[in-house]
């Protein structure tokens, strides 16, 4: 196909050029003009763009503009952006909750009705097409020098074998010995007490249950903390209830209080276009990872529960058939979202790279999780090793390579520490070890991987200190490609991209970008910064090219409607270019948040050339291929991918995830 300069690129250009020769004339403020037009003739040069690619600002109106934290493609082609309070107190206050729905073909979007405060949820693809969505926030972190009333976390006992009480928010407690009064800011249950006979004596011991609740004092003042433990005689108790159950508390202080999570979990539903209501997690977290099982069953790890702590450890599975959760019957602890992919043999990788709390010591060493047994295998040679908080991982493709690459990240917490370094891993190895890829454009927190069709790997973004503090956003990318062990630069991103920033792969093979949460807008760090709403779209260089994509159609529809196709089954297309594809490639849709896209994959479909198209082989390993939905994408010589097709991978009987069972608090 021809390229022809339209009117405006030739007036850009003779006005860059005429520019150009004044600014010779009248000092660096012409020059400075001059030479941003000059550029932006350059980079829409169709060479350049052959070379590079090319970015775009989507066009979003005003009244659908929001901090979008989470980003999830649908098999409705559309993509689900997320922002609930947007990590905005003054929203979370209002319980004005986001959600938008965008389709990036027609450039349209709906408001969605948002039921909770989603944001720092997890999310995941479920095997029908739903998105399960679940935890969030119960409430905001508050400085030291914020808060108002001193509190902290109650431990309700309950010595009664035979009864469970529920406490409901507002419930006093008052001290014994402070003679202090603290109310419950949530509904608990304290379960019955447990009670064993000895099988020797036959004397019954009964051991107290317990329950947590965050509590605040009644009234604001320093004179209202506490230094020691006491026990609390619960208020509005009746008869034995009043000498079984009490809380304990330690300290109730002024400290700073942490985010709470949530237990509530949705489905969205991409055809109704809405959220639906499951059973609740036993656990509440705010920044967990969901990850898809081989059975299409769900983990959920690690998050702050609904007093600000790490959960302990406590992991549990989501059956998208019962809508229910179970705890996995052994305790393994991981930091906050915590980088975990799914590989052979149902084991999760662990690749070390999280997104936020827990300790520096605890829980952040990469290694090989099996479910069954909770054996962990750890893997070694990780360079930077105290630097993967906010790194981001991703599986090279194709991903029967069973290779991960880690990319940049920086030290726990609000440290400075950033890495430049990407890692590489090859879990096929009987012993496997990560060795040093080639080094990223710039040390860098946040950056964001997208793999693509033609199994090279976008990175974009980033900062080089935390929250892109002092101006340090990173406004490079790169394509890295696996096979040569060798990167390249690409075109610029328009916007810097840190903090609550992402990228997801389109069906049409384009990139989308969203988010940036800035500490400051300033290299003094003095200006608060202001949240990113931009979403950028990037063409990468391969849909640049002269002539035609190739295209791809299931055969025998009048309609492109998705088909069903089990695993180690087959499916054909219909092509005129079937003679020049030269890949098929099946697709996993993205979600995205934090640094954290575990269910991103390209695998690789052994086909063959009919009549009239190609007939394609699915894989028949389930650990490879997760049910749920995926897409198709042809790859001729030049690297040009076709737009995609949609084709789901139903549940398969042979998959089988752990035995669950509840495990003690």
């Amino acid at each position: 196909m021809k390229y022809r300069p339209s009117r405006r690129t030739r007036r850009t250009a003779i006005g860059a050029a005429v520019v150009m020769v004044i600014a010779g004339f009248n000092g660096p403020v012409l020059y400075d003009l001059a030479s941003e037009r000059y550029h932006d003739y350059t980079i829409n040069k169709p060479e350049y763009k052959a070379e590079n690619g090319h970015w775009k600002t989507v066009d979003v109106p005003k009244k659908y503009r929001i901090n979008t934290i989470h980003a999830a493609l649908l098999h409705t082609g559309k993509v689900l952006l997320v922002a609930g309070s947007g990590n905005d107190a003054k929203q979370f206050k209002a319980k004005t909750f986001r959600t938008v729905l965008w389709d990036p073909v027609k450039n349209t979007f709906k408001n969605i009705s948002t039921p909770n405060d989603l944001f720092c949820a997890g999310h995941t693809q479920l095997p029908d097409g739903k998105l399960l969505v679940a935890g969030g926030t119960r409430r905001y972190e508050k400085l030291g020098g914020d808060v108002k009333k001193a509190g902290g976390l109650m431990i309700v006992h309950n010595e009664n074998p035979d009864r469970a009480k529920t406490l409901k928010a507002g419930t006093l407690f008052t001290g014994r010995e402070n003679g202090k009064t603290f109310e419950a800011k949530d509904n608990v249950l304290v379960p019955r007490a447990k009670k064993k006979a000895d099988p020797v004596t036959g004397q019954v011991k009964v051991t107290p249950s317990v329950a947590r609740v965050y509590v605040e004092a009644a009234r604001r003042g320093k004179q209202y903390q506490t230094g020691t433990e006491d026990n609390y005689r619960i208020h509005g108790l009746r008869g034995a209830d009043r000498r079984n159950i009490y809380g304990i508390a330690q300290k109730l202080s002024f400290d700073k209080k942490d985010f709470q999570g949530i237990k509530d979990t949705y489905e969205f539903d991409p055809v109704a276009e809405r959220y639906i209501k499951v059973d609740p997690m036993h656990e509440a977290r705010w920044y967990p990872t969901l990850t898809t099982l081989e059975d299409g069953k769900v983990l959920s790890v690690s998050g702050l529960d609904d007093i600000g702590q790490v959960v302990p450890g406590k992991n549990e599975i989501y059956d998208p058939r019962t809508k229910k959760w179970e705890f996995l019957p052994r305790k393994r602890f991981f930091p906050t979202y915590p980088a975990l992919h799914l590989t052979s043999d149902n084991k999760i990788f662990y690749s070390g790279a999280n997104a936020g709390y827990g300790p520096a010591d605890k829980g952040r060493t990469p290694g090989l999780w099996d479910l069954e047994t909770n054996g962990f295998r750890k893997i070694p040679g990780m360079s930077d090793p105290d630097a993967l908080e906010t790194a981001m991982s991703v599986p090279l493709p194709p991903s029967q390579s069973r290779k991960f690459m880690v990319l940049g990240g920086g030290g726990v917490g609000e440290s400075k520490k950033a890495t430049e370094k990407t890692r590489i891993v090859d879990l096929r190895e009987d012993s496997p070890r990560f060795r040093n890829g080639p080094d990223l454009y710039a040390k860098a927190r946040y950056p964001s991987s997208v793999v693509l069709p033609d199994d090279t790997v976008l990175t974009t973004n980033g900062s080089g200190d935390y929250r892109g503090r002092s101006e340090s956003n990173v406004l490079k990318a790169e394509v890295y490609d696996p096979k040569t062990d060798t990167k390249k630069s690409v075109a610029d991103p328009l916007v810097g991209r840190n903090y609550h920033s992402g990228a997801l792969l389109l069906p049409d093979g384009r990139v989308m970008t969203f988010g940036s949460d800035s500490l400051f807008s300033d290299e003094a760090n003095t200006k608060p910064g202001e949240f990113e709403q931009q979403i950028d779209i990037y063409t990468p260089s391969y849909l640049h090219q002269k002539g035609e994509r190739p295209e791809l159609k299931h055969a025998g529809l009048a309609e492109q409607n998705a088909r069903t196709v089990r695993l180690g089954g087959s499916v054909s297309f219909k092509s005129e270019d079937a003679a020049k594809i030269k890949k098929l490639r099946l697709i996993r849709p993205s979600s995205f948040t934090h640094v954290t896209n575990v269910e991103q994959s390209s695998v690789a479909l052994d086909f063959k050339r009919t009549a009239d198209g190609v007939t394609a082989e699915i894989p028949g390993d389930p650990s490879l291929v997760p049910p749920g939905w995926w897409m198709v994408t042809a790859v001729d010589g030049k690297g040009v991918p076709s737009k995609s097709v949609w084709l789901k991978v139903p549940r398969t009987a042979a998959a089988q995830t752990p035995t669950t069972t509840p495990v003690s608090p």
